[in-house]
């Protein structure tokens, strides 16, 4: 899959974040995507964008409102993408959608936390069952499943949870491998790669808020257990100083990241191409691994996330701050 022109790609989470700068540097490829998204406003954005910009003769965008957790609307999807785009096949499948939500078993609702978990894997699963078949026709095909770095560590910092997200995203990379052996062996014009990416300045941690339900008391209670964890002393704070506080906590995620989302789907476009079935997104991620396979069985140990912040070196020095100014601020400010 070493050239993109005249192919055709799906795209899951399109309307944000890396999904659509996949969609935007497909195009400008000469790729014809579809891409779905919850958010019908923020693919209006990205179409709108793709269409801004000079892209080659022939380029078909469609936009379809999906929720990828449910499977009736992945099938109606795949129906759309047949009918719009007048094919019976795709060469391309970007499985990027997710959110990041129920980060404690004991702590957040079942309703988060399985919420989460079908967005992150079923989204995938659904989406690899349902677009087989069109790829199995195409001369080539290739999937590319999004899982994290919490794929393969478990955690979101040594005192903070992550696990709706993490045991999806686990699922994700082990599913991905899997398929690298069953494809060998039955469909071989079929490659996989599983992409783990760092931290991405994308709106994510927004996109969830809005996903799970913003402004309710479910979510300040939320928003509550998950400031606490990163240290602000909560106990004397309002509502308002938790949204706040939160809205911060999510400009900062954005703003301090060390690649941006244009950067992550480059690399991610640049593995396609190369036919690399594991790609590492960013300095972080790739210290991170390393830090993981040398040393798994102290991977979960109070000071592993310590040493891993300090031996990161530029351009991730604005991650480290961040990191240590969560880990040090007992403030809402």
């Amino acid at each position: 899959m070493k050239e993109l022109s005249e192919k055709i790609a799906v795209v899951t989470g399109g309307g944000s974040g890396i999904g659509r700068e996949l969609v935007r540097q497909l195009c400008r490829e000469g790729c014809s995507v579809a891409f779905c998204d919850l958010s019908a406003s923020a693919m209006a954005e990205t179409r709108r964008l793709c269409e801004s910009e000079r892209k080659p003769f022939g380029v078909r965008i469609t936009t379809h409102l999906v929720d990828v957790a449910d499977e009736f609307q992945v099938l109606r999807f795949r129906d759309e993408v047949a009918e719009h785009h007048q094919t019976d096949h795709i060469h391309l499948l970007f499985n990027n959608a997710g959110i990041t939500g129920g980060g404690s078993i004991l702590k957040s609702s079942r309703e988060e936390w399985d919420r989460t978990f079908d967005i992150c894997w079923n989204g995938v699963y659904y989406n690899t069952r349902t677009f087989l078949p069109m790829l199995l026709k195409a001369e080539a095909g290739h999937i590319v499943n999004l899982s994290s770095v919490a794929g393969f560590w478990a955690a979101a910092g040594a005192r903070v949870p992550h696990t709706a997200y993490s045991a999806a995203k686990f699922a994700v990379k082990g599913f991905t491998e899997a398929l690298i052996v069953d494809f060998r062996e039955n469909a071989p014009h079929i490659k996989c790669s599983v992409v783990m990416p760092g931290h991405i300045g994308t709106p994510i941690v927004t996109n969830t808020r809005r996903v799970l339900g913003d402004g309710d008391a479910a979510d300040i209670r939320a928003k509550r257990a998950d400031l606490a964890a990163h240290g602000y002393s909560i106990a004397a704070m309002t509502d308002a100083e938790i949204e706040a506080a939160s809205d911060k906590r999510e400009e900062d995620y954005v703003r301090l990241a060390p690649m941006t989302g244009a950067k992550a789907a480059a690399a991610i476009i640049a593995g396609v191409k190369a036919d690399c079935w594991r790609i590492l997104i960013g300095e972080d991620a790739r210290l991170l691994d390393k830090s993981v396979r040398s040393k798994p069985d102290r991977a979960y140990e109070m000071d592993f996330f310590d040493r891993f912040l300090r031996r990161m070196k530029s351009p991730a020095r604005r991650l480290r701050r961040a990191f240590a100014r969560l880990k040090s601020s007992r403030s809402p400010v």
